[in-house]
């Protein structure tokens, strides 16, 4: 087994793939390169759905190539914004909503997710994640709109109602450069 926390995005898949059965419909709201697409759409299986959201061609491109080499079909590519989320999903739908900010790995690193966007989308989430699912965010802030964007999402996930929701916040302490940071959280 590995260390899954030295691999902060594995650690987060790991977790949230516990909130997931095979049928589940789930979102991954910034589907990238396509890896937790992928993980999503093995967790969910066949009968399930994958809703994956990324505003870049290139992301899709990228994503759909993956998904055809590993054969799997149930996923929704949709070129947009993840504030659509709600456009898409019915509300308290998803068993879990998967975000990972910042900018797309080897991608353009001009285009990132941003404090305004990505408070919107929390929303979405919130309201499309069913009773016992789960939000997950990984969080990097080492780009001035990271560290921005970061601040943003703590403040408002540390105002949740405690009645509604449970928040976990996971932080690499020792570690330099700017490691990704966990945020997960669960409807009651």
């Amino acid at each position: 087994m590995s260390n899954l926390i030295t691999r902060t995005t594995e650690l987060a898949m790991s977790v949230t793939l516990t909130y997931i059965k095979p049928g589940d419909t789930v979102v991954d709201a910034t589907c990238g390169t396509g890896r937790d697409t992928i993980a999503l759409a093995r967790a969910v299986g066949s009968e399930g759905k994958v809703y994956a959201f990324d505003i870049q061609k290139n992301a899709h491109l990228l994503t759909e190539a993956r998904l055809k080499s590993h054969g799997y079909s149930n996923v929704h590519l949709l070129m947009q914004s993840f504030v659509s989320m709600s456009d898409h999903i019915a509300e308290r739908s998803a068993s879990a909503v998967v975000f990972n900010l910042g900018y797309m790995p080897g991608g353009d690193h001009s285009i990132t997710t941003t404090a305004d966007t990505t408070l919107k989308g929390l929303e979405c989430a919130l309201r499309t994640i069913r009773i016992g699912g789960i939000v997950t965010v990984v969080m990097y802030d080492g780009h001035e709109a990271g560290a921005e964007e970061k601040q943003a999402v703590l403040e408002w996930a540390e105002e949740l109602d405690q009645s509604k929701y449970h928040v976990a916040f996971v932080s690499l302490l020792n570690q330099k450069n700017n490691p990704p940071e966990i945020l997960w959280i669960t409807k009651k």
